[in-house]
């Protein structure tokens, strides 16, 4: 998978099992990636997050990032499994993408993030041989 993955030096590299092994305090962004119609796809899931107001989308030196923030609403004592506090998720993007052509999609509470990606033109070519 082309996604970067940071980890604190001693846990696990296995897969992250219902937010099992993650470091305390850090919070992911779950992801899916494809290369689809010459199109870099990055779905991420954000459910609860104003797109608008939340979210925060960047490109530098072929590192997509995505930032997203969930406030707690203060309702008085209660009892809450959801995470809040900031998210990220850092990607690299396969070579010769577009960045600064991305577009973003927030929709039911997944956001898809698509950058283009040309096709690169074979680097195979004939080399005639001349008879001398």
């Amino acid at each position: 998978m082309s996604s970067m993955i940071e980890r604190l030096p001693g846990w696990s590299t296995l897969p992250d099992l219902f937010g099992w092994g993650e470091a305390p305090g850090a919070h992911g962004i779950r992801i899916e990636e494809q290369i689809k119609d010459g199109a870099y796809v990055l779905r991420a899931e954000l459910p609860g997050i104003d797109p608008g107001k939340e979210v925060e989308i960047t490109v530098a030196e072929d590192v997509l990032t995505l930032r997203a923030e969930r406030s707690e609403e203060e309702t008085g004592k209660h009892h809450s499994e959801f995470r809040y506090g900031t998210f990220t998720r850092s990607v690299r993007l396969p070579a010769g993408a577009k960045g600064d052509e991305a577009t973003a999609e927030y929709k039911d509470g997944v956001l898809t993030v698509t950058v283009p990606v040309p096709e690169k033109a074979a680097d195979t070519r004939t080399i005639p041989v001349r008879h001398v």
